[in-house]
């Protein structure tokens, strides 16, 4: 993560402390789960769902020996509880953990992305509806042609932009699935009513088929949804590039009061908005691949994506915060000469 191209909002949703918070609230519902189904008493469970805790420092010093993250995890909250600790994680592995919680993750983040995409959505249309009668030249291959309106041009990308908001959906319901199959998936110790109970707590729907892990194919829909998204507002950015240049000058970033183009020429109003926005995009579509060559795992599962989406999924929805609400700001405060 660059703290230079991230809000605080989505940033806190991939912190440290978030993402052990989402394995705590997983480890919790299961335990809630096998309270209703008679294996943990009330009282332990009201103490382990009350009590468990886990601190950061003390999981980052324990797992400098056990050299695994979660069983660093579950030794924190363990030290935090008395007996009842034994229920905790009973009959799961590791994935079941782990791949809930970023479900979980991911599920609040793109909650956040759909909410972005439909501000950036009602800026466009605001604007396509300030200038719908607002001539302009239409160009093909960069070359003058018959004359439109720049509501057209920006009808045209609300339209664009509503076709990315419904796979962005689309996404979030491939996404928030849980699993709670255990070691293989094989659900040996673990009846399927836990694994259906643990993901109705957590508001989640249970994996109809899973191994060790849930499968990445969810994980690559919803990296390709973002980068169809980012592809369009890259096409927007672009225009407005074009759109700004000297020799063209039909429109331009806002200009703040006290900005500053150049350290050498200070007449300069460069596109420096949709120039960030346009690089944004590039590395927002550069994730694609190692999700799609994620899919692809040994068996019943491996960890050769582990490690990929501990980079790409905290940065993808990060990045694409930041940028969706630049571009929003960008169309709200586009200055237009008619």
């Amino acid at each position: 993560m660059v703290e230079r191209y991230s809000r605080k909002e989505m940033a806190e949703k991939w912190s440290i402390q978030a993402k052990y918070d989402a394995w705590l609230k997983v480890e919790k519902a299961a335990v809630k789960a096998w309270n209703k189904l008679g294996f943990i008493s009330d009282s332990d469970c009201e103490k382990i769902c009350k009590n468990a805790k886990f601190e950061v420092v003390r999981i980052d010093e324990i797992e400098k020996t056990t050299k695994h993250d979660v069983i660093a995890f579950l030794t924190s909250v363990s030290e935090s509880l008395g007996e009842e600790s034994r229920f905790v994680h009973y009959g799961m592995t590791s994935s079941d953990c782990i791949d809930t919680a970023v479900a979980l993750q991911m599920k609040e983040s793109l909650e956040l992305i759909i909410s972005d995409v439909e501000e950036f959505m009602q800026a466009v249309k605001n604007r396509a509806n300030e200038h719908k009668h607002t001539l302009m030249v239409g160009r093909s291959h960069g070359i003058h042609g018959e004359p439109i309106t720049f509501g057209l041009v920006l009808a045209i990308w609300y339209d664009e932009i509503a076709r990315a908001l419904k796979l962005i959906k689309d996404a979030k319901d491939t996404i928030s699935y849980g699993k709670f199959s255990g070691a293989m998936g094989n659900l040996a110790h673990a009846p399927m009513e836990f694994e259906e109970l643990t993901c109705e707590e957590l508001g989640l729907k249970a994996a109809p088929a899973s191994n060790q892990v849930i499968q990445r194919d969810r994980y690559a829909h919803v990296v390709s949804a973002i980068a169809v998204l980012a592809s369009t507002c890259e096409k927007i950015a672009v225009a407005v590039r074009h759109y700004q240049r000297t020799e063209v000058y039909e429109a331009e970033e806002y200009f703040s009061p006290g900005q500053k183009g150049s350290s050498a020429m200070p007449h300069k109003r460069n596109p420096v908005l949709s120039e960030n926005i346009t690089g944004l995009c590039r590395v927002l579509r550069s994730y694609v691949t190692p999700s799609l060559e994620n899919v692809a795992l040994w068996h019943e599962r491996d960890i050769s994506h582990s490690s990929v989406e501990r980079f790409i999924l905290p940065d993808m929805f990060i990045t694409a915060d930041f940028m969706l609400v630049r571009i929003k700001n960008l169309i709200a405060n586009l200055v237009v000469y008619p």
